[in-house]
């Protein structure tokens, strides 16, 4: 079944052809020069510059398909989590690539695409597994049922990882996007340098904190401002990464020993972070656990992995109507 995906949930507008999980095209425009200048994803700047890319793209991935649009069995687009102008873009072209083919248009969630990133990079990957998913606005360890079935076992309650390292690389004065350069820099610095929390949550000892330890890296950076001390960023970076790679650790161990965990999966762009790949995958090999990482162009957003999804949300009966609407939220477990 040859799929036409479409993501656009933040600041990167992609379009791919899938053919089960193989990729036969996959593009992305990416919108970073556009944001650097203000430090962040500007999402009225955003839907804009979808606008623009979207119809492009789809010529562009069906050329390099070397297929027609008649050749394509269905439309899939994600149409949740994410900024919701972003995402009206992607759910409007696919409404309309639909009604006028008359191909079922499949609606994706953006999380469960992360996971399915794996699929490509991993052929004969399947469920159960446990997925740490990672991302700039997402933290979430899932109990991965089957692959359409989604038991949340622990989430953050303040900040996403992602969201921690971006907001204190910006404080560092790095260039946006800010946890692609701490993770960088950090490679030559002291991760001894600077002693950082590890928040803790008390009601669930899955869930997640990262908003105190974002705090205690922009209160150390201002301390030694006033003191007229220039602050080491290699070591600042390599201890932050340390301790939120030590944080997620501390999770993965409990939810390993509570769910008897053999196979475990890292997804969303975080998962890029060459320190937390490492050493999540040296846990694993410690402990026998069978360990998944998507291919690092995969870890990112992009169309390739709504694409693979998609088809099993269609297996499941997920087909939308031309009314399907965006949401800025929703969660991973139960669809709308």
């Amino acid at each position: 079944m040859k799929i036409l995906a479409i993501e656009s949930s933040c600041d990167d507008t992609a379009v791919a052809i899938v053919e089960n999980r193989k990729v036969l095209s996959s593009l992305i425009a990416s919108q970073v020069d556009e944001h650097i200048v203000y430090g962040g994803v500007v999402p009225e700047i955003a839907s804009r510059m979808h606008i623009e890319a979207i119809s492009n793209l789809y010529k562009e991935a069906l050329k390099q398909a070397d297929l027609t649009i008649d050749e394509i069995d269905a439309i899939a687009v994600t149409y949740a989590p994410g900024l919701v102008g972003s995402l009206l873009v992607g759910v409007s072209f696919a409404k309309g690539l639909s009604f006028a083919t008359g191909k079922p248009l499949i609606p994706v969630h953006h999380l469960r695409s992360h996971i399915a990133a794996n699929y490509i990079t991993n052929p004969n990957l399947k469920p159960p597994f446990l997925a740490l998913v990672i991302s700039g606005g997402h933290t979430h360890l899932i109990n991965v049922k089957d692959y359409c079935d989604y038991e949340v076992i622990g989430r953050t309650r303040d900040d996403a990882a992602g969201e921690c390292f971006d907001k204190s690389a910006r404080a560092l004065g790095l260039p946006y996007p800010g946890g692609i350069h701490l993770d960088k820099l950090a490679e030559n610095g002291d991760n001894s340098a600077f002693t950082l929390p590890k928040p803790k949550v008390d009601t669930n000892p899955l869930d997640f904190s990262f908003s105190g330890l974002k705090t205690a890296v922009f209160n150390t950076i201002n301390n030694s401002k006033q003191k007229g001390i220039e602050i080491n960023v290699p070591d600042m970076c390599a201890c932050l990464r340390k301790t939120v790679t030590d944080i997620l650790l501390d999770k993965i161990s409990k939810a390993v020993e509570l769910y008897h965990v053999d196979k475990l999966v890292l997804a969303g762009g975080v998962s890029a972070n060459s320190e937390i790949r490492r050493r999540v995958q040296d846990y694993c090999n410690n402990n026998d656990i069978l360990f998944f990482s998507p291919e690092l162009k995969y870890c990112g957003d992009n169309a390739a992995m709504v694409g693979v999804q998609s088809l099993y949300e269609y297996n499941n009966g997920k087909i939308a109507q031309n009314n399907l609407n965006a949401f800025a939220t929703m969660d991973i477990e139960t669809l709308k």
